[in-house]
């Protein structure tokens, strides 16, 4: 049974963390306010897509309890929850 929410809604990073990774830093996303509630993240992936010329990364992140997957949109710099699924499945 698939137990992922798509959510598929504007949201607003209110916190970030750093990785050095491969001699360059990468912002992630630490915590993240979603209909009056602010969620705080543990970890996360970062994956690049590129389309042409455009750029989408998605985050990966869980809180321990649960997985959110992420969207940021380089060219309209706006912040989407794609979706929610309890910790321990794949988003």
């Amino acid at each position: 049974m698939d137990t992922r929410q798509n959510i598929n809604k504007e949201v607003n990073v209110t916190a970030w963390y750093f990785r050095n990774r491969h001699q360059r830093m990468t912002g992630y996303p630490r915590r993240i306010e979603y209909e009056h509630r602010e969620y705080t993240f543990l970890e996360g992936l970062r994956l690049m897509i590129h389309k042409g010329k455009q750029a989408v990364q998605l985050f990966d992140m869980t809180d321990g309890a649960n997985n959110y997957r992420l969207r940021f949109d380089d060219q309209q710099h706006t912040w989407t929850l794609v979706s929610i699924r309890p910790a321990g499945r794949a988003i």
